[in-house]
């Protein structure tokens, strides 16, 4: 397994080892214990999600508030979408700033998610299968989230507007700027 931090500190790209031959390929998409000794810090995942999306769905970008932050292992099972961490740690370097990486179920990268960030992604692919872990249980009270269109974070989905498809709750999120007057 390789781990690489991105310039958002605590956030970092995972390359699973990948053992292909004539039968198909094996690969360990999750070891507690490599991970914890490459970020040099103890995680306890304690539920797994799964999301089918088709294409041009923007899922994102979501967070919870404290105390009920989550930090999240994602990768892509099958298909390709453009996945995007935020950094809302007023006291970061990076606040507000986003990294943008390709995920796929041929590249086979994850990214590590700490807690503090916003995530979302978009669809590239006919349909896609993601599949994160979260070290902390959904609450719906600390749900929250930054509009996906923001113009101060200008973020390209690259998926063409005509081709967006966006739920009614990320239509209505909040704009980063109103994020930031509530600190």
């Amino acid at each position: 397994m390789k781990v690489t931090e991105t310039f958002l500190k605590g956030c970092y790209v995972i390359e699973p080892s990948v053992f292909e031959d004539d039968r198909g390929y094996f690969m360990e998409s999750y070891n507690k214990y490599q991970l914890e000794r490459a970020l040099g810090k103890a995680i306890d995942f304690i539920q797994d999600n799964e999301a089918r999306s088709s294409y041009g769905v923007i899922r994102g970008l979501h967070f919870q508030k404290p105390p009920f932050a989550q930090a999240k292992l994602v990768r892509v099972v099958e298909g390709t979408v453009l996945d995007v961490a935020l950094d809302l740690r007023a006291d970061s370097p990076t606040f507000g700033k986003y990294f943008k990486l390709e995920l796929s179920g041929a590249n086979k990268k994850q990214l590590f998610v700490p807690k503090g960030f916003a995530h979302g992604y978009s669809v590239f692919s006919e349909t896609a299968l993601f599949a994160y872990k979260c070290d902390g249980a959904y609450n719906k009270e600390s749900e929250s989230g930054i509009s996906y269109d923001d113009k101060q974070l200008n973020i390209d989905w690259h998926i063409p507007v005509e081709d967006q498809v966006i739920s009614v709750k990320d239509h209505d999120q909040q704009s980063f700027e109103a994020f930031v007057k509530q600190l």
